[in-house]
């Protein structure tokens, strides 16, 4: 069993309209790259060949007058443009035009987040300083949100990410896990078999560069959260010659195997987990306290979980082991929702599993009308995509063991999650990271995030030329927003990179 890591958490100051969600299911798995390759950016062509600006046709959208919404057309393959087009929506936040710097291109996490809500909601998530000074331009990355065409695999979630027992007791359950996953990769490849191979991180990062281009600039910022730190290292490894300034906000590692990267985001899940814990079972007004034992009970729950499900509304899954370690590792993702957490297992433990399956739904964007986004499908199907490797399922199952030893209770699951056992392998893996000639580049990180531990945030600062890690005291996943040291130190380093660039090392505590 492994874990996904998603968008950011911005704070009690300032948060994020999409949720930021991290959760354990039988078959997603860290967003860090696999393995290293050199490739080259390619044609980065506009489709319609502007350099001049015009590339947008841009429109007003709602009722805020800074806020405008358009399209780009970019290839599919850019070393064949012949094989097709991606539809990109993006939406552009206007700076003052007295105070204006340039573009700052936004990525809330993933894969599989779209932006354009980055760029819709910036009064919420961003300060003054950065609503001044720039364009702020967030885009639905190929495959995702409103771009088109979007990543489509499934409309039945629970069957895929609720269902399963994921500690089977006889082959047949066993096999039935291998089957899910099975059939969930040949329904992503059937109903993408168009686009399946073109929606990796080296194209996403070949469309910046066109949006550059549409622009008419030479030069663009660049502010990405999780994922988007990947996608933004990627950028500037490929694009050095066209970064104005990058932050990269909760990263992974860039150098992390599949097998790696996913022990890392274990450990840092299961110690968040533990650090919860810890606090619930001091403190006698935590509903989960349990006269101090919130461990032990969380063991307990657990285990009856597994054996006796907690039966849900009609058309719901029953609350099982899997939701219930999904709900605890959405709440992970920042202490805000701890106490939400208390409350459900202590109303789990009565035998109402509704708080749990409420955290489960947060995760996968459950809409009041039962419907999701594609943000998981397009997650999965993107993450595969960028990577060569390939393992079987006996290897995937090889690794059981070393998971429940760094994350005993988040990954108590004792079969492999075939993650991309069945996707076909990626024609265009993603680029080895360096950054070289890019400049400065910050890189910030938490002490607690449980999604791109510390460890793997250090890794990127040092798989980068010159990259400046910031290091902010913060049980939460991304940095920005935190107080005000973590958000002083971004927009003054995007205001002036070159002057205001942080020493490595700076900690905002």
């Amino acid at each position: 069993m492994t874990l996904r890591a998603d968008g950011p958490s911005l704070g009690n100051m300032r948060r994020s309209l999409l949720a930021a969600v991290v959760a354990l299911t039988a078959f997603t798995t860290s967003c860090t790259d696999s393995g290293v390759h050199n490739v080259t950016g390619g044609s980065t062509s506009v489709t319609d060949g502007s350099t001049d600006g015009s590339g947008f046709d841009w429109t007003p959208s709602g009722d805020n007058d800074r806020v405008e919404t358009g399209h780009l057309q970019v290839p599919r393959d850019y070393s064949d443009p012949s094989k097709g087009t991606f539809d990109l929506y993006l939406a552009r936040h206007l700076a003052d035009p007295s105070m204006r710097i340039g573009s700052l291109l936004v990525n809330p996490g993933g894969p599989g987040f779209g932006g354009s809500d980055f760029a819709v909601s910036a009064d919420s998530i961003y300060g003054q300083s950065i609503l001044d000074h720039f364009d702020i331009i967030g885009w639905d990355p190929r495959g995702t949100g409103l771009s088109t065409p979007a990543i489509d695999c499934t409309a039945d979630y629970d069957h895929f990410y609720a269902s399963s027992d994921i500690t089977p007791d006889t082959p047949a359950e066993r096999q039935a896990l291998v089957d899910l996953a099975k059939e969930f990769a040949a329904d992503c490849v059937k109903n993408n078999a168009d686009i399946i191979d073109y929606v990796g991180t080296n194209n996403s990062a070949r469309d910046m560069d066109a949006i550059r281009k549409a622009l008419g600039e030479d030069t663009i910022s660049y502010f990405g959260f999780s994922y988007g730190s990947e996608l933004g290292a990627t950028w500037t490894t490929l694009f050095p010659d066209t970064v104005r300034a990058a932050v990269l906000d909760g990263a992974a590692d860039p150098n992390a195997s599949y097998i790696e990267s996913g022990l890392q985001q274990m450990q840092g899940f299961e110690d968040t987990f533990a650090t919860y814990l810890a606090k619930c079972s001091a403190d006698k007004q935590c509903p989960f306290h349990n006269d101090g034992h919130a461990e032990a009970a969380w063991d307990a729950l657990m285990q009856q979980l597994d054996t006796k499900p907690i039966p849900s509304a009609v058309g719901r899954p029953d609350v099982n082991l899997q939701v219930a370690v999904t709900a605890a590792s959405q709440a992970m993702y920042s202490d805000s929702l701890w106490p939400i957490l208390s409350d459900a297992l202590a109303s789990a433990q009565k035998g109402d599993g509704s708080g749990l399956l409420n955290l489960y739904d947060m995760y996968y964007q459950r809409t009041a009308d039962g419907t999701y986004s594609n943000e998981l499908e397009a997650f999965q199907t993107i993450f595969c995509m960028d990577d060569s490797e390939r393992l079987t399922v006996a290897e995937e199952d090889a690794t059981v063991t070393d998971m429940l030893n760094v994350a005993p209770r988040l990954a108590p699951g004792t079969t492999g999650s075939y993650f991309c056992t069945f996707f076909p392998k990626s024609s265009d893996p993603r680029v080895a990271i360096t950054g070289k000639g890019a400049g400065p580049i910050l890189v910030m990180g938490t002490t607690g995030d449980p999604a791109t531990p510390l460890s793997s945030t250090r890794a990127m600062a040092a798989a980068l030329q010159d990259g400046r890690l910031v290091i902010v005291t913060a049980n939460q996943h991304t940095g920005y927003g935190v107080n005000q040291c973590s958000s002083d130190v971004i927009e003054q380093y995007l205001v002036d990179p070159v002057k205001n660039a942080p020493e490595n090392g700076t900690e905002c505590k």
